[in-house]
């Protein structure tokens, strides 16, 4: 069967179940409004389940043989005490190793983003992904109920919880001490907080992500690779006031927007995926890593 894209559905549709996901609408509304949208058989509960995820193919295999993988806990004694995260290190490494934390969507740590710690560790980072739903007993399997469970985290702990995940990452002792932080949707905006948090921040690279208060950004001292979707007009109405703030405080970055692509558009795992601009993204991306972290 033919994969899907974003060109198999009406923008309207589109931009309802971006609504859903993040928070906008529940199920119930978005399937009231879809179901206007559902023709020539289709249903509204199949729009949703077509939109939806599908882990069934990872970039990196969780076994491949150029990377070593496991789940480890740390200490957020501002956050929520104790959390579990992904840590991905490159088999047969030589020397210390840059490091590159990996911030997850508003659905804690699935399939998709332990694939990309694999990926970043296949090329040369240690990578640690933390899963923010922790503390409600981790990811629970289903994206719905992720969505669920997220809503109900404290956001200042979990913040709390991404501060304590950068500081343990950046002490260990294969590292560099040098660390990025990448991160998507949700986690893009923890990528841009964490740029205003962390003056040892060595790169950051938010992915569609919430822009911090322009009162913060001048606390900012790593260089910033952003990430658009030229049809995520919810993220790129905040970027005119980022930008601004950023070129006021002298902060370096590079920002680009992908023409006709929508949010979530590195995500492989959905159809909102664009290939074409995700493989330049991520291109840019790890060249971005290993020339900062380096």
């Amino acid at each position: 069967m033919t994969r899907k894209t974003a060109a198999d559905f009406d923008p309207e549709v589109l931009k309802l179940f971006d609504q859903y996901v993040h928070g906008g609408i529940d199920r119930r509304e978005f399937l009231s409004s879809a179901s206007r949208y559902a023709v020539g058989g289709a249903t509204a509960a199949g729009l949703l389940a077509a939109l939806s995820p599908s882990f069934a193919a990872p970039v990196v295999e969780k076994d491949d043989k150029r990377i070593n993988a496991k789940f480890v806990e740390y200490p957020s004694p501002q956050g929520y005490g104790t959390v579990r995260g992904y840590l991905v290190t490159p088999a047969n490494a030589k020397g210390k190793l840059p490091l590159v934390l990996v911030v997850h969507e508003n659905r804690g740590l699935n399939p998709h983003i332990e694939d990309i710690a694999r990926r970043l560790a296949a090329d040369g980072f240690i990578a640690f992904a933390p899963d923010a739903l922790t503390p409600l007993g981790g990811y629970p399997g289903d994206e719905d109920k992720a969505r669920a469970e997220f809503a109900k985290l404290d956001p200042a702990k979990t913040r709390a919880d991404f501060v304590a995940a950068a500081k343990w990452l950046e002490a260990q002792p294969g590292g560099n001490g040098k660390l990025g932080v990448v991160g998507f949707c949700f986690g893009g905006g923890v990528a841009n907080y964490l740029a205003t948090q962390l003056p040892e921040l060595a790169a950051a690279v938010p992915f569609y992500g919430a822009q911090p208060p322009a009162t913060d950004v001048a606390r900012i001292k790593a260089p910033l690779l952003i990430h658009d979707a030229g049809n995520d007009q919810r993220i790129l109405a905040g970027w005119p006031a980022y930008e601004a703030a950023l070129k006021e405080a002298g902060v370096k970055y590079e920002h680009y927007t992908y023409p006709g692509v929508e949010h979530g558009f590195n995500n492989d795992t959905t159809p909102r995926f664009d290939a074409a601009a995700a493989k330049l993204a991520w291109q840019r991306t790890i060249d971005f890593f290993k020339a900062k972290l380096a």
